[in-house]
Formats: C-alpha cells, structure tokens, sequence
C-alpha cells in the first residue's frame, strides 16, 4: 500500500481555468511514529471542517453540491450527453470553490446546461438520496435552488467590494441573514462601545453568523459545538481530542486543549488564549491551524472563513527565515515609515519553512503559499507571530511552471528572463518570506485606533503593507550581507515580475468587463500602479504589437516603494479610511480594456490554466495485531472526482 511513485507527477486534472496538481510529503518518512500519527489525527480534525467553508461560502452551497453529487454517481443518467459533461465541470468547479461561486473572482458560475436537462435527470434519480427537506416535495426543491442557479442576477457575487454598495445586502456569502451593512457595522460598534477599553480586546464577530430574527433583533449565532456548525465542530473536537495523546510536548498539549475549549464555547477570550500560546510554542516539529481565521471572505473583514492546514518542518529551508527573524529588530528600526508607526521593541517574531500534509476548508484545493498568523494586532505587538513559507507547494507551482512560455512571451527581453532564470525562484521565495515574517508584523497602531477602521479597504491595504516591506528590503546589501541574496542584482528580477504582474499578467484572472474584485490583486495593482504614476522608473512600451513593462531605473523604484510603505503604514496606524478608500479606489479597482484583451489573447495562446489547486495526499493507517497504529502510509495516486466524493461521504457533517 506505500504509493509513493517513483515518477512522481506534479500535474494532474484540468478543466474550465483550473489545473489540479499534487504536492509531495517529502520528509515524511523521518518522523517518528508518534510524530506520523499525530499528523493522522489533526489532518482527519482539518478534513471535518469541510462543509463549514461550503456553508460559509453561500447559503444554499451544500444542497447544490449534494444534489449534483447524486446525479453525478446515478448510474441511470447517461454520461455520454453535452448536458452532462457541463454539469460535470460545473461541479467539479463547485468542489475547486467550495460553492458555486469562483474562488478567486467571487462571481456566480455560468452552467453549461439548461434548467429543463437538471430537471429531466433529477426525475430519473432516486429521490431519497437528494438533500430534501422534511416534507419537502422535488418541486419545491427545484423552486428555491434552480433561481440560484440559473439566474445570473440572483446573489451573483459572493463577496461583493464595489464602492457605494450595501455590501453585505450585495454579498452572497453566508455570514449574515436578513441585514444590511449598517445594522451590521452599528451592531459591532455597540458591542465594542459596551465592552469599553481593553488591553486585550475581543475578535467581534470572528466566529459568528449574524442574523435578524422574526421580531426584528439582531443576534449573533455562535459558531461552536453547541451551536451554529455543531455536528462538524465535535467531530474536529474528537480528532484533536485523539490528537491530545500524541502532542510533542506539554505546551502543545495545553494549545490543543484551548483550541478544544474554544470550539466547546465559542468563548473569543479563550481564542485569544489559544493564540498567545499558539504564537509562542517554537519546539514542536508538527505544527497546525485549525479554526475561523481569515476574514478576506467578509465584505466586511470581520468573519472568519474556515480553514485547516497540518505541516511539519522543513529544516534546511528553514535556515532562511531563521535569519530573517533573528533580524526583525534591524528591519523594523531601518523601515522607511514615520517613526511614530515603528515598534519599538519587535517580540516574539519567529519564522518557518515547512511541509503542508493536509490541507482543508479555505486553503484546499486553492492554498495560500505563506501564512502569518494570528491576525490580531494587539497579540502581534505583545507576544508576535508565526510565520510560515509552505516549500512543497512552492516546489509544485514551480515543477508545473517549468517550460510553459509564460515568461518568455511577457517578459520584455532576453537579458531580463535571464536574470528571472537566475534569480527568480530565490527571490520568490524570499519575497513571501519578508512578507509573511516581517511584513504583516511589522508597525504599530497609534493608541486608540480601532483594527476595524479601514473597514472594507482593510485586507487590501494590510496585503499592500507587507508586500510594500517585503518589496523594499528586496534590494538592500543587508540581505546580501546575511547570505539571503546571492548579491545586489538579484532583487532585480523581483522587481520586474512584480511589477508586470500587478500592471498587466495579473489581468488574466478578471473576466472581460469586470473590476479587479479580490484583496491580494487589489495589493498588487495599488502597487504597481501608484509607481507607474508617480514617477519615471516604469514605462509600458510597445514591441511588435504586444505591451512590455520596462523597469528605467531600479533605483528610483525603490524609493517610490519606500514612499508607498511609508504613507500605507500612516493609513494602518491612523486608521485614515477616506485616504484607504481614495488609495484602492483610484489605484486597485480599475482595468485597462484594451490592455485586458490583449493579455488574455496572448494568453490564451499559451494554452495555460491561470488557476491552480491541489489534490491532498491520503494518509493511510496500518494497524498492529492489537488495533494500534503502527505506521502511516502516503497515497498520491487518488484522482480529483474521487477524493472529492469520497470527501463529501466520509466528511459531509451539515447535510
């Protein structure tokens, strides 16, 4: 049963935009037994908080996906139609976005067959095995999900960004029923003015669903085993309960048993708990996160999606983002921002390398490659964070870039795409590393500014911050100094794929005729953008009919940085909202359509998918004559449709 194949193959399933690739566990076989079945047991906690993203992701997600889960697998209905095989990739979509909406874009999926053919099969099907509800006729059920799905002006954006709206009317995400942004940003404000000052100050709304009842008051439904999500919830609390007995060490130990706690009560101040001690544990080769984290699926940026991520330690990675947060003090101290923003005294900043042996909720199939956690400033400031680069996913992206020609038809010449090949691996890596270690660490709040003030601009501008750090250190000899940088041309390459990135590549992932929508595009298009308007340093040049970004003179590039980061880290530290707002909107929003089209077409011809995912690896359990597990075996051979249905059997906790 081992399955590791000699051949590994990265690349596995495309369809639609989507390519499906595998990530090795490469190291695996070095942990100890105890260490392997701890890995088994918080990856089983990640795997059950599945259908919280589903739910999370829009209200009617999950009977979408088990209604064509069963049609999908009736034997009875012919797989040989069109109809067909367009509702096979429109659920295979579903599966990549955890709902019916386009994990990175947020709009609603177009279907690729007709209403009359969903019904026609849904006859054909065994009705008891469809998500009905009790005394719920096929009629009726046909009623509330086929608008959902066929009308295109029905809750047609998961997360809805644009200025001017009612973003929480406007969104179709899950997290609030039956308010408007105004109740919902009243609620909270209220729910802090009551609680009054504090020096460690709750996550409002973090890890609740906020709704108005039949009599018209607005209450928080608490996501926890007792409440909202509770059958999915005590199953990740039995696993992580099993995980208790295998813990490394005693601090992990009590991590574990918080982070219980925590999903037991929804108690916000025993998260805050759980995330001190989370933050401050640095012994242990296996590490987690598991629970209502990142807030970029709110309209809002107070509601945390759910998300599950296991690894264990890179070590010879690590080495590099070891050196850089052993240095953090002398980047905080030499940052370009007003000395006001900086901290003086930079605590606890600690940064891995490391694996990923499973991945879950809003990081599967479509991951993060860099993670820093927690969220919450004021932990940040007192206790730091922890910071995380994943190596076998960056080693995936990469093995399945190699010889695709993207580079070679936008990057403007030879001399450039060889300093890429020379560099650009190296300082990809580095870049997220600076980012994700230094970046979102690094700064202050002024006393008294409240974390939500940016609102709505809020992810975008924190995104730009720890990029803009990242970006600026990218070419100081410091780095080179630490044996970060090979010498002072690398950073070079950075430069440039950053900038054609945010100005033109990036391009491919918006639909002709809409806005750029998501916080990370938003980040990287404020960036490029305000340095080519503001200064000499970037040109658009045409050559042979096709647009080239031309970096003038790197030099100068670095200050307009430095003159960015500096007035982004004013904006976060006064909690400024008219000068977020009047950044993003002017800089971040808005796309070039005719430089649009002429990046898609070259695209195009590329014959390349712009997004990617991943199929997890299974982790198989061997058991000894008495019942105990004696060894973990990796399987990389399960394919995409497999794993997903098998998933929404084993895992299916809310349907």
């Amino acid at each position: 049963m081992g399955g590791d194949f000699v051949d590994f193959n990265y690349q596995s399933e495309r369809f639609a935009d989507l390519q499906l690739l595998r990530y090795r566990l490469n190291g695996f076989e070095k942990l100890s037994l105890r260490q392997k079945i701890l890995v088994y047991y918080l990856a089983k906690a990640t795997l059950f908080g599945r259908d919280i993203t589903f739910d999370q992701y829009g209200k009617y997600n999950l009977r979408i996906r088990k209604m064509l889960e069963v049609i999908y697998t009736d034997l009875s209905v012919d797989r040989q139609t069109d109809d067909f095989r367009a509702l096979e990739v429109y659920l295979k979509r579903i599966w990549f976005s955890n709902g019916i909406y386009h994990h990175y874009g947020c709009e609603k999926f177009e279907p690729g067959f007709s209403s009359d053919y969903l019904e026609r099969v849904l006859r054909q099907v065994d009705v008891r095995r469809l998500p009905l509800r009790e005394g719920e006729t096929l009629q009726q059920f046909c009623l509330e999900l086929f608008p959902v799905i066929f009308n295109p002006d029905l809750l047609p954006k998961r997360v809805n960004k644009a200025d001017g709206a009612d973003l929480v009317v406007t969104s179709a995400c899950h997290f609030y029923d039956g308010v408007t942004q105004q109740e919902a940003e009243d609620f909270y404000a209220c729910k802090k003015k009551e609680s009054g000052a504090s020096e460690a100050p709750q996550s409002y709304g973090l890890n609740s669903t906020l709704v108005k009842d039949a009599d018209g008051e607005i209450k928080e439904e608490i996501w926890s085993a007792e409440g909202r999500y509770a059958n999915a919830i005590r199953h990740i609390v039995y696993w992580l309960e099993k995980a208790l007995g295998v813990a490394e060490n005693d601090h992990q130990k009590r991590i574990i048993d918080l982070l219980i706690k925590y999903y037991q009560t929804g108690d916000l101040d025993i998260f805050n708990e759980y995330c001190i001690e989370w933050v401050g544990e640095h012994d242990a080769a296996i590490d987690f996160i598991n629970g209502f984290i990142e807030v970029y699926g709110d309209p809002l940026g107070l509601k945390g999606s759910w998300e599950g991520l296991v690894e264990y330690i890179d070590e010879e990675a690590t080495h590099r983002t070891q050196t850089i947060s052993r240095n953090a003090q002398w980047f905080e101290d030499h940052s370009p921002v007003d000395p006001r923003f900086r901290k003086p005294v930079v605590k606890g900043v600690s940064a891995n390398v490391i694996c990923a042996a499973m991945l879950g909720g809003e990081e599967y199939p479509s991951t993060a490659i860099g993670i820093n956690l927690p969220n919450a400033d004021w932990i940040r400031a007192q206790y730091g964070s922890k910071s995380i680069t994943i190596s076998n996913i960056t080693d995936a992206y990469n093995k399945a870039a190699h010889g695709s020609g993207f580079k070679e038809e936008f990057v403007i010449s030879q001399d450039m795409l060889s300093l890429i090949e020379k560099y650009g691996d190296v300082c990809d890596d580095l870049h997220t590393d600076l980012h994700e270690c230094l970046g979102h660490g690094s700064g202050q709040l002024l006393p008294g500014v409240d974390p939500d003030a940016l609102k709505a601009y809020g992810n975008t501008i924190e995104e730009a911050r720890a990029d803009l750090f990242g970006l600026y250190y990218m070419a100081d000899p410091k780095l080179v100094e630490l044996g970060l940088t090979p010498d002072l041309e690398a950073y070079k390459s950075q430069y440039y794929t950053y900038m054609m990135n945010g100005l033109m590549t990036q391009l491919i992932r918006i639909t002709p005729g809409h806005q750029i929508e998501e916080a990370h595009m938003r980040n990287r298009a404020l960036i490029a953008r305000w340095c080519y308007e503001n200064g000499d340093a970037i040109r658009l040049v045409r050559r042979n009919g096709k647009t080239y970004v031309d970096i003038t003179d790197f030099e100068q590039l670095r200050m307009l940085v430095a003159t960015l980061l500096a007035e982004v880290q004013r904006i976060k530290s006064e909690g400024d909202y008219e000068a977020a707002r009047t950044l993003v909107e002017h800089y971040a929003v808005k796309v070039d359509s005719q430089l649009h089209q002429e990046v898609l077409e070259r695209y195009k011809r590329l014959n390349l998918a712009p997004y990617k995912g991943f199929i997890n690896p299974q982790l198989l359990p061997e058991y000894d004559q008495n019942g105990e597990i004696c060894n973990i075996y990796i399987y990389y051979g399960e394919s995409y449709a497999g794993q997903m249905l098998r998933y929404s059997q084993e895992y299916g906790t809310l349907i």
